[in-house]
């Protein structure tokens, strides 16, 4: 597989919003790279024989039902004080989708 390019890693980085410095750049290209060279050897390991697994540890998901808790009027207004920015009752929080 050919080696990562600090452009292709400049893409990935925009399409995840992040910003990298020139030096950035060129070192996640060299270390995803070698990781995707890694990957490679591991796809020419015959699995033809080898059952699926998901986990080996045995444990289990611990859930419960969502359930609808009332709290008193004292936690409630002490919630909404500590938070940084509200109109009455409500929470003001930053947009995460673009204009």
């Amino acid at each position: 597989m050919p080696a990562l390019t600090p452009q292709q890693v400049q893409q990935i980085a925009h399409l995840a919003r992040l910003e990298l410095t020139e030096e950035e750049k060129q070192r996640y290209a060299e270390q995803i790279s070698a990781v995707l060279d890694y990957m490679q050897i591991l796809n020419e390991v015959n699995t033809d024989d080898v059952a699926e697994t998901c986990q080996v540890t045995g444990l289990e998901d611990v859930t419960r039902e969502d359930e609808v808790v009332e709290c008193d009027k004292e936690t409630r207004q002490m919630l909404l004080d500590a938070f940084p920015e509200k109109k009455g009752n409500l929470l003001k929080v930053k947009g995460v989708f673009e204009s």
